[in-house]
């Protein structure tokens, strides 16, 4: 890789060096920039051609350079000859001006190294496409190297070369005298060119009729420099030393079989010893074989023939050989009308213009790009000749790659876009603008294609109005979207307002309803919809035109209207619209059946939207049962009544609005849960179904006893009795551990005979907690957890002091503290808050020993107790109720006042 890079730098190196020793010093350089090396030409190649600028206008040019040290090894005689040889081929070529011949744009500058001079942009000669690579560039271009002629580029070259031949013939008396492939210049165009008139030889008598020139002997020992190539020349140039204008049509004949041939003349000379050769030769073309021009056209291999005739007055002069049929081609004829177009007027242009797109397709794309388009774009500047030009122009384009296009095709375009006049030019851009917005870099649309979009659509001419909106949606979907929302479609909608065209007004909306699936959504509802309410006109096609963009947007998948926009402006639009007296009755129907499509939709998505919410409304109804915001009211201001009940539960009532309202309005957004509230909601859902699941509790009346009347209830003494009670059971669970036993005979009995549970009354509605019920007969089991009972032994221990003493109280202070609010009996009731205590129980099966409520199981824990437990009441009291939240009967008040004074 190294040794490559380092042979590459070497070459590079040589060939700057080359170039600038070469041109070192030569007044050419001070105007012009010399490039690199790009093919030779001239007689023996001897001209270097280099690609160039001129530094003041940057035109392009191609500059010729001979380095004299390529003849040092010649004496200085004969160097001097072949300077003064070639001098004389550039001075002569200076001096004459044709299409024809190779164009100087710099006389010839000679220095002390080398001589050069410039000319218009060059491709190579004709000697080096045909495979002549001599003096030129290692390695050799890829472009010289792979370049092959096209038959179009052959026959008008040639034809070329005949018209240049002509008029030397005819318009300046001379002879070229050296016509040759290496004398013969392709230019950048394509175009073929002559030069190398360094043994060109003038008429001596011009004015005559029969023109007479003077040929100089062969002379074999001047350098090859100095001579005319023998292969190309005429037989009696050598042998008869004379020669005239048939002389170079020979020339011409041997050119074109070379031309067929790969660059292979139709003899091969020997230098040494000329005559003997062209002896031979004139032999052989006296009796030529018909496989010498095997490889030349048919249609011009006659003429060919004649061309190489040995005598001068039968070859075909430069006239008559452009007015063969083999150069009758359409395409040679093309190329030949556009190098005369200078010649002719605007109306044979306009005409040669219009019938160019027939033609373009059946020539060469090289050809085209190369010959043709040049000298379109060249027209651009004549704003009379745009309109026929720019078609053919656009059709090239089409052909060309987009790197060709911006290169080659774009900067001449640029100033064609801003011309507004003649108004075809927007026309044609404008049916061309799908090509146009493909090939051009965006910044070129946005700066210059899609402002000529705008002024078509501002342009005071109908037609052009019209015709831009009926080709916007063609191309709508190369416009970026920044620019169709801020700049085409407000330009539209104000086409449609201010015109005072019926057409105009109607297309705007044809073009915003094709247009409408490049938008997005909410643009169309924002921008478009309110538009349409604007336009003042209530023509039928108008009417429909607004229909149209309702039905896209309505019915678009991508778009749609919602059914708010539907019901509030839509639909009342829509419908002031339909009784307009100016719609038949199609025109009726189709607005009625938009309508009821409208309708439909939106009846179906808003009852959709309502049953969802009424299934959500039930299900928040449902989970509003323990939402506890209601729970804390409810401890505030406790139910008394099963109208309260069903305002804590919702009410049986599916059609209750307040209940469900207040239900949904305080029940917590089922998104915002917790994972540990969504826990907690669950585990309350499960406690209130277990709760429904139980039956009601109901009030049931005791019996009243038969000696209820006979003996006067005294507390005192019951109180002693279950005292004593009490301090066996302390004793008994001193001595036996955990677990205390009461005498079977029964349950222990007040005064009045009634049953009294841990010493309290009955009528209190207590339940007799703390206590197992055993599975015999008796009613007291054993304590489920002595530990946690008050220990009332102190209460016998105050009763043996003394009969004059009363009994200490003080010890229950700490069962009736007041800073322990109790449970209430609503509370116990249907709808309270007894999840946490009440699911221990099982349905009622003795209902002696409580009053106003069901009989509790046999028996439970003293935990489970309430009055064991006061942290399970620990809910705030409501302002004004009781600390227990229970209504006192008048004999419970007399109770607690005989029992605590």
């Amino acid at each position: 890789m190294e040794s490559m890079l380092n042979k590459l730098k070497s070459t590079v190196t040589k060939v700057t060096a080359d170039v600038t020793s070469a041109v070192m010093g030569n007044p050419v350089t001070r105007e012009f920039e010399v490039g690199r090396h790009i093919a030779s030409g001239g007689p023996g190649l001897c001209w270097r051609i280099y690609n160039g600028t001129k530094k003041s206008t940057k035109q392009e040019v191609a500059v010729f350079v001979f380095d004299k040290k390529t003849v040092d090894k010649y004496q200085k005689f004969e160097k001097d000859q072949i300077v003064d040889s070639l001098k004389k081929g550039v001075q002569q070529l200076t001096r004459l001006r044709h299409p024809r011949l190779l164009t100087v744009q710099h006389p010839l500058e000679e220095s002390r190294d080398c001589l050069a001079f410039c000319t218009e942009p060059v491709f190579a000669s004709l000697s080096n496409v045909l495979g002549q690579w001599d003096n030129l560039p290692s390695p050799v271009p890829g472009d010289i190297k792979e370049y092959k002629l096209y038959d179009v580029e052959t026959k008008y070259g040639l034809l070329q070369i005949s018209e240049g031949l002509s008029f030397l013939h005819s318009g300046v008396k001379m002879v070229h005298g050296n016509l040759s492939p290496e004398n013969i210049i392709l230019n950048k165009s394509g175009a073929w060119k002559i030069m190398g008139f360094d043994f060109s030889i003038s008429s001596n008598n011009p004015s005559d009729a029969e023109l007479k020139y003077s040929c100089k002997e062969w002379e074999p020992n001047l350098p090859p420099l100095c001579l005319p190539n023998p292969e190309y020349l005429a037989p009696e140039y050598i042998l008869s030393v004379s020669c005239d204008s048939a002389s170079d049509m020979y020339s011409l004949g041997v050119v074109m079989h070379a031309v067929f041939n790969e660059g292979k003349p139709v003899f091969k000379v020997n230098k040494h010893d000329i005559f003997k050769s062209f002896s031979r030769q004139l032999d052989q073309l006296s009796s030529m074989n018909p496989a010498m021009l095997r490889k030349i056209p048919e249609e011009v291999r006659e003429h060919v023939k004649m061309l190489l005739s040995v005598t001068p007055t039968v070859r075909p002069d430069a006239d008559q050989m452009t007015k063969i049929p083999f150069f009758d081609d359409v395409g040679a004829v093309t190329l030949q009308y556009f190098d005369s177009l200078f010649q002719r007027d605007n109306l044979q242009k306009s005409q040669f213009y219009k019938g160019l797109p027939k033609v373009l397709p059946k020539l060469p794309k090289r050809v085209v790009v190369y010959r043709i388009l040049p000298a379109l774009t060249s027209e651009f500047v004549n704003p009379d000749m745009v309109p026929f030009v720019l078609p053919n122009v656009l059709l090239i384009a089409e052909e060309c790659t987009k790197d060709e296009y911006i290169r080659l095709i774009l900067p001449d375009l640029t100033p064609v876009f801003k011309q507004q006049e003649p108004i075809q030019i927007l026309l044609i851009f404008l049916q061309k603008m799908d090509l146009l917005l493909t090939k051009t870099p965006s910044e070129d649309i946005k700066n210059c294609v899609l402002p000529m979009v705008y002024r078509a659509l501002e342009a005071p001419s109908v037609q052009i109005q019209e015709l831009c909106l009926n080709i916007i949606p063609t191309f709508a979907n190369l416009i970026d979207y920044p620019s169709m929302k801020n700049s085409l479609i407000p330009r539209i909608k104000s086409a449609c307002l201010q015109t005072s065209s019926l057409a105009v007004r109607v297309n705007s909306l044809v073009c915003l309803g094709k247009i409408l699936e490049y938008l997005d959504k909410w643009f169309v509802i924002d921008e478009i919809l309110p538009f349409l309410q604007q336009i003042p006109s209530r023509e039928p096609a108008v009417l429909m035109g607004i229909l149209g963009i309702y039905k896209c947007t309505f019915s678009h998948k991508k778009l749609g209207i919602p059914k708010e926009h539907l019901a509030s402006k839509s639909l009342p639009h829509l419908v002031s619209l339909s009784i307009d007296n100016n719609l038949n009755l199609n025109q009726f129907n189709s607005f009625m059946m938009v309508i009821r499509d409208m309708l439909s939709r939106m009846e179906a998505e808003h009852k959709t939207k309502l049953e969802q919410l009424h299934v959500m409304q039930e299900q928040q109804r449902s989970l509003n049962i323990t939402n506890p915001g209601s729970q804390s009211d409810e401890a505030k201001s406790p139910p008394s009544s099963r109208n309260q009940i069903d305002d804590i539960f919702g009410s049986a009532d599916v059609n209750g609005k307040e209940n469900g309202s207040a239900a949904a309005s305080s029940q917590p957004n089922r998104m915002s849960l917790t994972l540990e509230e969504k826990q907690r909601l669950a585990k309350e859902q499960e406690q209130a179904a277990k709760l429904r699941s139980q039956q009601p509790l109901a009030p049931q009346t005791v019996k009243p006893s038969n000696n209820a009347g006979a003996q006067t209830k005294d507390l005192t003494s019951s109180l002693l009795t279950n005292m004593t009670s009490l301090n066996s059971l302390s004793l008994s669970s001193a001595s036996h551990g955990s677990t205390m036993s009461f005498p079977s005979s029964g349950p222990a009995l007040g005064p009045m005979g009634a049953p009294v549970s841990n010493g309290f009354p009955p009528a209190l509605g207590f339940q007799t907690g703390g206590m197992i019920r055993p599975a015999g007969p008796s009613l007291y089991g054993g304590m489920a957890t002595a530990t946690s009972t008050p220990n009332f032994s102190a209460l016998a221990q105050n009763q043996n002091q003394g009969p004059n003493k009363g009994p200490d109280m003080s010890a229950l202070d700490s069962l009736f503290t007041p800073s322990k609010p109790r449970v209430s009996l609503n509370q116990m009731g249907p709808g309270g808050n007894t999840g946490a205590w009440m699911g221990q129980f099982s349905p009622a099966q003795n209902a002696q020993t409580q009053i106003g409520m069901a009989a509790p199981p046999g028996g439970f824990g003293m935990q489970g107790n309430p009055f064991f437990s006061p942290q399970n009441f620990s809910q705030p009291v409501a302002p004004g109720a009781n600390p227990g939240g229970v209504k006192h009967s008048a004999s419970a008040n007399n109770d607690l006042k005989d029992l605590f004074g």
